[in-house]
């Protein structure tokens, strides 16, 4: 059996979108990919939002906290993917090249937990699938 790939998924606070994000590639495509999140700037804590999102959907939520992009430099990285604008304008320099892949999410946070929902209902849906394609799974 191969090695999974490594995919960090990247947005601006990590509390929202890239922390579910991570949850559910980690999920789905369990032993094909490692996910790892981050943020250009962290937040202090994931959205109570996110958490109670993938809570719903019957995924785990232990061991989130929102981390910095530096935090991850020394990860084998396969795949940056970008789930906000500014993380992708902002996407930290890594030392080697590494392929990224940008796709934009709605930004559930301050919002109803129905929005947290439909984010995380649209990651699964569009993040999933490209990150399998991206990476040829």
């Amino acid at each position: 059996m191969t090695e999974p790939k490594t995919v960090l998924v990247l947005c601006t606070g990590n509390s929202c979108r890239s922390q579910m994000g991570e949850v559910m590639l980690n999920h789905d495509l369990a032993g094909l990919v490692r996910a790892l999140s981050a943020g250009t700037a962290p937040q202090p804590v994931v959205a109570p939002g996110a958490i109670a999102a993938l809570d719903l959907a019957g995924l785990p939520t232990g061991g989130l906290y929102p981390k910095d992009g530096s935090t991850v430099m020394g990860e084998p990285i396969d795949l940056v993917v970008s789930v906000c604008d500014h993380a992708r304008e902002r996407c930290p320099v890594f030392p080697r090249a590494i392929p990224r892949l940008h796709l934009a999410f709605a930004d559930p946070h301050g919002e109803p937990l129905e929005r947290f929902v439909a984010v995380r209902d649209d990651l699964r849906a569009r993040l999933v699938p490209a990150v399998r394609e991206a990476l040829g799974l």
